[in-house]
């Protein structure tokens, strides 16, 4: 992959990939067998200046591209889910929305604090009852006079327990369909919501997942992000975003499986040579590096054209669709190159290989990147 990428994002990869592996890698398994968000990590990754890695210098970002910020997030993930994934969610989803749809004055107060890693940030889309349908909102938001008053449950929100924000998309007009959607800021201070639960998972519990109780919450209506109704527009830009997002953190994941395994295939020995020597072995490590590196050279096109301002919802879709299958085959496959040693714990492949189901399904599952991609191509 060196190739295809300029200077400044190698110096960045190698940056935190030595923070990576000296500082997160050494307490992965740890971290998930707690369920503890590791706080330590972020405020770390701030101080390496990488928590606003797309954001404007402006506003106390790197000022970076979509492709370096898919680098970061496939070096976190290479061995840490968890921590990827709160970083992904954090930036492309908690902070990026902000920028791009934000007023001056909002970027300052929320967005700030995000790049430079006070905070954290969180987006609040999914209901319990709405799975592939986010449009099938019950979360409303009212006018008040200078307030609005937001009313609902959120389900499934990445971050939410720590974040300093959340972006919570709510129906402000109920008789306009996908017109009706707006965004607001919410903060912590904010009286009338409260984390309900956080959901132990299959995997990645050292991110917190989270169901949000929206009871008569007040804010003012400065925190209205755009106009009323621009709340689905916002979305699908932000999902297309998002979605390049998984599939680099996808990659990751994959790349930290097979790592794991070519080097367990390498000393391990049996029948008085290295596993790596058997065909069915060397085959099946084969096999993941190639799936890899097709994932990976897809997101990185998914980036850059995203960067060049294209219309990215079919190659960001499919980068996706593709990285999160390879994360969860070659998962598979690393523990079974391990054999019996892949399903302990003290050995990586089974994290890699929990962690990587739900890339699957978040932002949007392999179904629904099947009927999107259906349809951009007029099928």
């Amino acid at each position: 992959m060196e190739f295809s990428l300029p200077a400044e994002h190698r110096h960045v990869r190698t940056a935190v990939r030595e923070f990576a592996e000296d500082e997160i890698a050494p307490i992965a398994q740890d971290i998930e067998d707690e369920g503890r968000f590791p706080a330590e990590i972020f405020e770390r990754l701030g101080e390496l200046d990488v928590m606003g890695v797309p954001v404007d210098e402006r506003w106390g970002g790197l000022g970076g591209d979509t492709l370096m910020y898919a680098v970061v997030c496939e070096e976190l993930g290479r061995v840490s889910g968890a921590v990827g994934l709160s970083y992904a969610a954090h930036t492309s989803l908690g902070s990026k929305p902000i920028e791009t749809f934000g007023t001056d004055a909002q970027r300052e107060r929320w967005l700030e604090p995000l790049v430079t890693g006070e905070h954290l940030g969180a987006w609040a889309l999914t209901e319990p009852g709405s799975g592939s349908d986010a449009s099938d909102m019950d979360t409303t938001a009212t006018r008040d006079g200078d307030e609005y008053v937001i009313d609902g449950i959120k389900q499934f929100i990445t971050n939410a327990s720590v974040a300093g924000s959340v972006l919570v998309k709510a129906v402000t007009d109920p008789d306009a369909g996908y017109d009706g959607i707006s965004t607001f800021i919410v903060s912590p201070e904010d009286d009338g919501w409260t984390v309900t639960t956080e959901w132990d998972k299959m995997g990645l519990n050292a991110s917190p997942t989270c169901e949000l109780q929206f009871d008569e919450c007040r804010v003012p209506a400065d925190r209205l992000l755009g106009e009323e109704g621009d709340g689905w527009t916002q979305t699908k830009q932000t999902l297309d975003g998002g979605r390049i997002s998984i599939a680099a953190l996808s990659v990751g994941l994959a790349q930290g499986a097979f790592e794991a395994a070519k080097s367990y295939a390498t000393e391990r020995e049996q029948f008085d040579r290295p596993i790596s020597k058997i065909d069915a072995v060397r085959d099946k490590l084969v096999e993941m590096d190639r799936k890899i590196e097709r994932s990976r050279l897809l997101t990185q096109k998914a980036a850059t054209m995203y960067d060049d301002g294209a219309d990215v919802t079919r190659i960001a879709s499919l980068a996706k669709l593709d990285a999160s299958e390879t994360a969860r085959e070659v998962g598979e496959a690393a523990v079974q190159v391990l054999g019996g040693y892949g399903y302990l714990t003290d050995y990586a492949p089974q994290r890699f290989y929990r962690d990587a189901k739900l890339m699957e399904i978040g932002e949007g599952t392999s179904e629904i990147q099947r009927l999107v991609l259906g349809r951009e191509l007029g099928l």
